[in-house]
């Protein structure tokens, strides 16, 4: 206890003074809060920060003098003064910091034209994450806190693609009817199949935007590979920080060779981490003299703009480089809509800036947690100012949370500023929300950085460079000393079979198991990260691991270490969560109803209106096996329309419950999702019901599942169908009638819908109904258009297609309704919340009135909920059987041909 007191003591002055501390309190914190090899064993030139003065030197300019140490005993003391810029570094006592420049008499000097200061290098950040800090610090701090909240969007999707077709390419050719053979392969991956899926989009319109891009790769090769006499490559302007005063600019720049595919370098001597696209090798053509560099080429699919977010991303790639071999000097930027490539060139100015704003980014990460004015409580910490520039917010990504963690967290704080331009904005952007709301958020949000931050949780992946895998290996979360043994085995999308052996011995006792996810670095001190995946298998003599890049072009000499990945300290899914509980949407707001506010969860009254006529027997069957307790909690669940918490002891029966209730609403024709904290929880109720043959998909890695359920793993599944289709994946992901609604700028569709419209009119015409006499309704004109379309594809005339509000105070012998909404997410529209539109359309029916739509989408609005349930208890709603809608677009097309 005294020493967490003293420790804590320490912290409190280190927080609010910038004195001189006991060294033995130092030396305690050190112990405490870094591994020992910071210091005793240590990376190049890492220090302990002892004390910080600021001083004016001989000419009147402040300096920042720091007494470092790199000893355990903290003896041996040496001098770093800071000088230009470099005194705006937020060092403070306590802190790690690493030096690159000269020690001349235990004096380093870092200025505007020498040297480096890295605070907290054992915080890697991006160079993506750095780049997009020049124009917003704060938006920065966001992404790298608020993860997850950031959407994937249809940019991104084909971003990705054009990435890997490149790729491809470079290593294959770049002649036409190849890079479409390429473009067609990489389409049809399952990866991009899901993401696809996920966005509503369809294979064509992904295959053709990425076509568009394709004579542009052509280009690109037919400029800059492979030519005979440099002259025919273009002039380009590149002068490298080691040519001389004397050297003419102009050059030929010749992508000799591609040396690496997105080659994940990690670097705690920088503080930097990231995936550099293409590396390659490349001949500097000057005159008559050549220069051979291996460069990172960095790949964009957006807009040329040669801005400065984009040559600084390359700046910082070359820092990364100088891990695995020579300083490139320079890097390359290649637009690939256009073909346009930029030579940029990394001279000390731009890295130093970086760097700069590396160190300001992992001052505010490693600062979340601060203490209030009057040192009572912890609180979170300010985040770096807001901007005054409403065009740059107004695209911002984080502008949510920046809003959000504004008005929660800083105005809160006494003395918290915020832009007066800027407060509008935050206030529309959080205006929804209570101030319980916000409180939960603040809360929460400090919970979980504090849980972050705690000693068990700090480590990260610190121990891969700082601790021998000699030392990891007695904790049971390492193995060493590893050979790669076989070929490598590609697998599907970018996942790799190896094989590793112990270079001398069997394997050690070890806690890794199949399933457990593991980093493989290399042992030599550069090659940290090389490879991400899963130990496949386990035995005394091999580690078999699934991993997402093909180690097989290194050297056979390299030994390798694999480390467990630990993931006790990943809180970017809870705080991606926490930020989409915040959000403007109904299901956002629904949550927070019921989780913030406590409103008492919504049953409803009569199981008839909820259980299907023809589902009865089946349920009745059932519940035969079932105790009282067992069917009470049966029932409440199904009469539910927010949630139900059943609790048991242990030994009284909850798997069994569980899985009954399954059954249950399966023969109900429910859609179920099953979750739990293990996979063996998951597995367990899934062997029941495979006995029961209960369909379903497991969702997870095939590793953590159980073997008997292997075979039902997405997959599995989707190896053994081959899925190469978009279609194939919506037939897995949704055996039900899949008709989702289609959101696009003309408006708000849905195609299976007006599909099935169109072909219950033709029934009718073909019955011997006049067209006159049948009316289709829907309430979003995108909708008509395409029932239109279609109505005018099958030569069926005269029938009236209108909106709601058109057929006000008319009417048709039969009317067909188009209720078009149908998602996951509980979006409603304004149009479906009108009881008097709903009024106009189920009454201009004489005397057939047809309503098509998704029932658990159409419940969320209050009159369609109270229609719905009146039609269920009259046993008038009809369930299309799996597949149907497909089986009526081949009788459509019989009755047109006909």
């Amino acid at each position: 206890m005294e020493q967490l007191d003293e420790l804590e003591l320490l912290m409190e002055k280190s927080f609010w003074e910038e004195a001189e501390l006991p060294a033995e309190l130092f030396q305690k914190k050190a112990v405490a809060s870094f591994p020992r090899t910071v210091l005793s064993r240590g990376m190049d030139n890492r220090y302990l920060v002892l004390a910080v003065s600021t001083v004016q030197n001989k000419e009147g300019n402040c300096e920042k003098h720091l007494v470092i140490t790199a000893s355990q005993s903290l003896e041996n003391k040496e001098l770093c003064i800071l000088r230009n810029d470099w005194c705006s570094v937020p060092v403070e006592p306590g802190d790690i910091i690493h030096l690159e420049g000269d020690c001349t008499s235990d004096t380093w000097i870092i200025d505007k034209d020498f040297g480096y200061l890295i605070l907290y290098p054992d915080i890697l950040i991006s160079g993506t994450s750095i780049a997009s800090s020049i124009r917003c610090m704060r938006r920065a701090v966001l992404s790298e806190t608020f993860r997850s909240s950031d959407p994937a969007t249809r940019q991104m999707l084909i971003g990705t693609v054009l990435h890997e077709v490149f790729q491809k390419a470079i290593n294959n050719s770049f002649a036409p009817e190849k890079l479409q053979e390429l473009a067609f392969q990489t389409i049809q991956e399952i990866r991009h199949l899901k993401e696809m899926y996920r966005l509503n989009l369809s294979q064509d319109e992904i295959k053709q935007e990425v076509e568009d891009y394709l004579p542009s790769f052509c280009k690109w090769a037919g400029d800059f590979m492979h030519k005979n006499a440099s002259t025919d490559f273009p002039q380009m302007q590149l002068s490298l920080p080691s040519d001389s005063s004397k050297d003419n600019s102009t050059c030929n720049i010749e992508v000799v060779k591609s040396m690496d595919i997105e080659e994940s370098i990690w670097s705690p001597r920088f503080g930097l981490k990231g995936k550099i696209d293409v590396t390659v090798g490349v001949k500097i053509h000057r005159g008559c003299k050549t220069k051979y560099k291996i460069m990172p080429l960095e790949l964009k699919t957006g807009k040329e703009s040669n801005s400065i977010e984009h040559r600084s991303q390359v700046v910082l790639y070359t820092l990364l480089s100088q891990e695995r071999r020579a300083d490139p000097e320079a890097g390359l930027l290649l637009y690939l809509k256009t073909g346009q490539m930029y030579p940029v060139p990394a001279n000390h100015l731009d890295k130093r800036e970086l760097l700069k704003l590396r160190n300001q980014m992992a001052f505010s990460l490693f600062h979340r947690i601060s203490k209030s004015a009057t040192r009572q409580k912890t609180q979170l910490a300010s985040l770096p100012q807001i901007i005054e520039e409403e065009k740059t917010c107004k695209y911002c990504s984080q502008m949510g949370n920046c809003a959000l963690y504004s008005r929660a967290v800083e105005q809160q704080m006494d003395g918290s500023s915020v832009p007066i331009v800027m407060l509008p904005k935050i206030e529309e952007e959080t205006q929804h929300l209570k101030q319980t709301h916000l409180e939960y958020f603040s809360l929460w949000c400090l919970m979980l950085t504090l849980e972050s931050q705690s000693k068990d949780n700090k480590k990260n992946h610190q121990n891969i460079w700082l601790m021998p895998a000699s030392e990891m290996e007695k904790s049971g979360s390492c193995i060493g000393h590893l050979i790669r043994t076989e070929h490598v085995k590609t697998i599907c999308d970018g996942q790799y079979l190896h094989n590793f052996q112990r270079k001398h011995g069997a394997i050690p006792v070890t806690n890794l198991l199949a399933g457990d996810r593991v980093i493989v670095s290399g042992e030599e001190r550069s090659l940290f990260a090389l490879s991400r995946g899963y130990v496949k298998e386990i035995n005394t003599t091999t580690v078999t691991c699934l991993l997402d890049r093909n180690l097989s072009v290194l050297p056979e000499s390299i030994l390798f270490r694999l480390d467990q990945e630990e993931k006790s300290c990943d809180i970017e899914t809870p705080l991606g969560n926490l930020s989409k509980l915040m959000e403007n949407t109904f299901v956002s707001k629904k949550l927070r109803d019921l989780i913030i506010d406590f409103r008492e969860p919504q049953f409803t009254s009569y199981l008839s209106s909820v259980l299907p006529h023809d589902a009865k027997d089946t349920v009745a069957c059932i519940l035969k096996g079932l105790n009282k307790p067992q069917r009470q909690a049966m029932k409440k669940v199904l009469l539910s329309k927010d949630y139900t918490l059943v609790v048991g002891m242990p030994g009284t029966g909850k798997t069994t419950t569980i899985c009954t209730l399954v059954r249950i609403l399966y023969a109900c024709g429910f859609s179920v999702l099953l979750t739990s904290y293990t996979h063996s929880a998951v597995d367990n109720i899934l062997l029941k019901l495979a006995k029961f043959k209960i369909g379903f998909l497991r969702l997870g890695q095939t590793q953590k599942v159980h073997p008997a359920i292997q075979q039902f793993t997405e997959q599995e599944i989707c190896r053994s169908k081959s899925i190469k289709s978009l279609a194939l994946l919506e037939e897995l992901y949704n055996s039900q009638v899949p008709a989702p609604e289609q959101v696009e700028k003309g408006g708000v569709s849905n195609i299976t819908e007006a599909k099935v419209i169109v072909f219950l009119t033709s029934i009718f015409i073909k019955a011997g109904c006049s067209p006159s006499d049948i009316g289709i309704i829907a309430p979003y004109r995108q909708q008509l258009k395409i029932i239109n379309d279609l109505l005018a594809h099958s030569s069926i005339g005269m029938v009236e297609v209108n909106t709601v509000d058109k057929y006000q105070g008319r009417d048709k012998s039969i009317v067909l309704v188009s209720f078009v909404r149908s998602n996951k997410d509980g979006t409603v529209g304004e149009l479906l919340k009108d009881w008097r539109r709903l009024n106009v359309a189920i009454t201009r029916a004489k005397h057939k009135l047809i309503l098509l739509g998704c029932v658990p989408s159409l419940n969320c609005y209050p009159p369609l909920e109270k229609l719905l349930n009146h039609l269920n208890s009259e046993k008038l709603i009809i369930d299309l059987p799996s597949r149907e809608h497909g089986n009526l677009c081949h009788i459509l097309g019989d009755f047109q041909r006909e």
